[in-house]
């Protein structure tokens, strides 16, 4: 720890604009300083759990979810439930009729549909003394139907508080009726005159309740709550906004293995909620997808009807020219016929007529989608054809229509919402016509193809007389039309078993169910770990700003690498009630630590002559122990039978003469002045060797006095009469005294102080080291706690607990030392 002369090797170590710079953060000092505050940490912990029991018990709202799974079929293909190419609208594939379900789930208006039927804007909760808690509307003793005619109050809390024998008294909050009320006719808010707050009033059930805030009843609930509660809180909610909050907690996922199996779960705070929402949602779904199929269906079925109806009376007229021609002519038995021929005629012509009345169905498809009454569309299969693409597009032009109106209450035509709107109808309809025209395109080149083989046939019966001729034609004729009325049949015949069969195409698999599920949030574990954690970091936070924040000395270890001058010593508290340390506890461990730096100050003198050295104690501010340890080094020296003077060269604040009980009326400063000889300023001491020559009163021009020809002078004389000078000069942070002074010094002892001397402080010397301004140069680390541990590999003031100083009679060794030497002494017996 304590270098020989030789420190030109560590100054050549590192380069110069290193020296003087500390570490921003000292690690060992923030631990340090996190375990002596220990007792903090169990506090916040304690703060820490208490607040997370308190949050989990009457503040944690919580949070839970039930589940719904079902399965979606998939042999199903209608304008309202397409299966085939969803994709092309949505950007979707795999199970299309998936996703169609699934827009279904989380459209408005399905949930609108809920929201009105089930009463879903109206939500209902309990309050205890701190918490409230939201109920299902079957945990309710009565329900709250409202005058949707009337104009009512959203968002206000409205408290039914049981009275026995069927009666509630209704309370309102003290403040906060509005006169901007809502109507759940139009949805829309209203303005009214301004009214005095509702008095509180006792209601029956079946009784209207009538201010100008709120009309409603209230219904009792047939099935009795399993928990009666002391107060029912409702609270109204705008459709939009109850269908938002709908929206947003519902998920679909579908399975992994089985993509036409979807699950669907529904989050709220109260389980019986989620459960009912789901079912319900399901089933009123289940409905409308049949209603839907149903629909389509039974208007193809009226359609194939009068189809029949009107084929009908042209095969009867046909059959009558026919029966005429075999009666009249007598051509039912011609001769030769080339029943071949006549044949593969029939054929073509039967198919040419299944062809045409397809393309009478697909006429009607079009002039409904043109004419936009989409309610009287038939199913495309009566075209003769199932696509997906254009049933979706139908689906999607139906939405756009519907918004299209809905858009047309706010918007004006010629605003570019109306616009975008009319741009996505036109994409749909240029989607759909061109799906028709290329079934167009595709029958009429079938029937051009079939025109040209009957033609071809047509040229083997050429010469048959022109009599028989018009009878083979009127032949032909009924026959084309009986095969047309028979393919209208197998469809009607279809149509009529899909009306009769038909069923919803999904199929509930696990229906939602109460079975005691845990909330699956708040997680009430992470929460008080988090709480706890949060409050155990406070004291971290404050701990580490204050570390970051702190620039004083607090780690040798630091200061040397910092610095790089020699470390003489470190000395550890005064405990002693003034500075006369050494003469008073000669035993103690500081007295020790002086007597090493006795030892260590000579490493930094040299030897060439035979006068006395001079020592001079300086430090960066006064307080930091230059007087203390000018003091007992001094008296250390005097003991060690060396002839010493200390001289109180800090004129501007004079201090050794009160320790030693010296008279500070004359001093160096009368000397300097002429005043006064040498001997009159010299003091004897109890230690015979330990002279004093206190600073005198303060001058008017300190620093002039001590760089005067005559203090130079003074201090070659003393260097005559003893072996060692001390001078305690003033502090160089303040004043330049001490630099001046350190030109005739044999060693300079810069003073640091543990916990109080700023780390800029020593910018300054220790440049001036490095730049050999300054030689002969060591520090004294002061005031330092010894239980603390230097941060160095050498340890002075080391005797504490091993009976050799004075404080060892007092001295308790630390819980983790008694732990430590416990457990080492437990596994080394033999």
């Amino acid at each position: 720890m304590i270098p020989g002369k030789d420190t030109q090797v560590g100054k050549a170590e590192v380069p110069k604009e290193k020296y003087g710079t500390f570490a921003m953060f000292d690690i060992e000092h923030f631990l340090r300083r996190i375990f002596k505050n220990w007792y903090w940490f169990v506090f916040m912990f304690l703060v820490g759990y208490a607040i997370s029991w308190v949050y989990s018990k009457y503040y944690a709202q919580n949070v839970y979810a039930s589940d719904l799974s079902l399965s979606i079929s998939n042999n199903t293909s209608s304008y309202f439930t397409p299966n085939q190419s969803i994709n092309f609208i949505w950007g979707q594939g795999g199970n299309q009729d998936g996703v169609y379900l699934k827009k279904m789930l989380f459209s408005r208006s399905h949930n609108e549909f809920l929201v009105k039927n089930l009463d879903l804007f109206v939500n209902y909760s309990t309050k205890g003394l701190i918490k409230s808690t939201y109920l299902d509307k079957t945990d309710s003793p009565v329900f709250l139907e409202i005058d949707k005619k009337h104009l009512q109050q959203i968002n206000y809390p409205i408290t039914l508080l049981p009275k026995g024998d069927g009666s509630f008294e209704v309370s309102l909050p003290e403040e906060g009726q509005s006169t901007n009320l809502y109507s759940y006719e139009s949805e829309g808010f209203q303005t009214i005159n301004a009214y005095a707050r509702p008095a509180n009033k006792i209601i029956r059930v079946n009784e209207w309740y009538n201010s100008p805030n709120l009309r409603f009843k209230l219904v009792k609930n047939p099935v009795t709550p399993k928990i009666q509660q002391s107060n029912i809180i409702v609270n109204l909610a705008a459709i939009n906004q109850s269908v938002n909050d709908i929206v947003s907690t519902i998920n679909v996922n579908f399975d992994k293995e089985i993509s036409t199996i979807m699950i669907i779960t529904k989050k709220g705070y109260n389980l019986n909620s989620t459960v009912n929402f789901l079912n319900t949602s399901v089933e009123e779904l289940q409905k409308k997808r049949l209603a839907d199929r149903n629909t389509v269906d039974k208007n193809t079925e009226v359609y194939l009807k009068g189809n029949l109806e009107k084929i009908r009376a042209k095969l009867d007229s046909s059959a009558n020219v026919l029966n005429y021609l075999k009666t009249s002519e007598k051509l039912y038995n011609i001769k030769d016929r080339d029943e071949k021929s006549l044949e593969k005629i029939k054929e073509l012509e039967a198919k040419k007529a299944d062809i045409v009345s397809k393309i009478s169905s697909l006429n009607n498809i079009k002039n409904t989608l043109q004419s936009q009454n989409f309610d009287k569309m038939i199913a495309t299969n009566a075209a003769g054809f199932e696509d997906g693409m254009f049933s979706a597009t139908v689906t999607e032009l139906k939405a756009l229509y519907t918004k299209k109106a809905e858009m047309a209450l706010i918007y004006k035509p010629t605003s570019e919402p109306m616009k975008e709107i009319n741009r996505l109808i036109n994409e749909a309809k240029t989607g759909s016509y061109g799906s028709l025209n290329n079934y167009y395109t595709r029958y009429y080149d079938e029937i051009n193809k079939l025109d040209k083989q009957v033609a071809e046939a047509n040229s083997d019966l050429s010469s048959y007389p022109e009599k028989e001729r018009r009878y083979l034609d009127a032949e032909r004729g009924y026959n084309m039309i009986e095969a047309t009325y028979n393919s209208l049949l197998g469809r009607q015949n279809e149509t009529q078993i899909k009306v009769a069969t038909n069923q919803s195409d999904i199929t509930v698999i696990d229906p939602a169910k109460n079975l005691g599920q845990g909330p699956i949030s708040p997680n009430i574990k992470m929460a008080k770990t988090g709480i706890i954690l949060f409050m155990l970091l406070l004291p971290v936070i404050f701990i580490l700003i204050g570390a970051l924040l702190d620039n004083k000395i607090r780690n040798i270890k630091e200061l040397l690498s910092a610095t790089k001058i020699p470390l003489l010593g470190v000395i550890g508290n005064n405990t002693n009630e003034n500075m006369l340390t050494v003469l008073e506890q000669p035993k103690s461990s500081v007295s020790e630590a002086f007597r090493g730096i006795r030892a260590s100050v000579r490493f930094l003198m040299d030897n060439n002559d035979g006068k006395g050295k001079i020592i001079l104690v300086t430090s960066s501010i006064g307080g930091e122990g230059k007087t203390y340890i000018s003091i007992n080094l001094a008296s250390v020296l005097g003991l060690s039978d060396k002839k010493t003077i200390l001289l109180g060269m800090d004129l501007r604040k004079p201090k050794i003469f009160g320790d030693f009980k010296i008279d500070n009326k004359l001093g160096i400063s009368n000397y300097l002045t002429g005043e006064v000889g040498i001997d009159q300023i010299i003091n004897k001491t109890k230690i015979p060797n330990l002279d004093v020559a206190t600073s005198g009163p303060i001058p008017p021009n300190p620093s002039e006095l001590l760089m005067s020809k005559r203090n130079i002078k003074f201090l070659e004389e003393l260097k005559e009469i003893y072996d060692f000078i001390i001078i305690d000069s003033p502090p160089v942070g303040l004043v330049a005294d001490a630099y001046e002074l350190m030109k005739y010094s044999d060693a300079n002892i810069y003073v640091v102080r543990h916990e109080y001397t700023e780390k800029y402080m020593l910018k300054m010397i220790t440049e001036k080291y490095h730049n050999d301004e300054i030689n002969h140069l060591g520090l004294i680390y002061n005031d330092y706690n010894t239980k603390q541990g230097y941060g160095y590999g050498y340890g002075y003031g080391y005797g504490y607990g091993y009976g050799y100083f004075d404080e060892d009679k007092n001295y308790k060794e630390p819980l983790l030392i008694r732990v430590r030497n416990r457990m080492q002494r437990m596994f080394n017996k033999k």
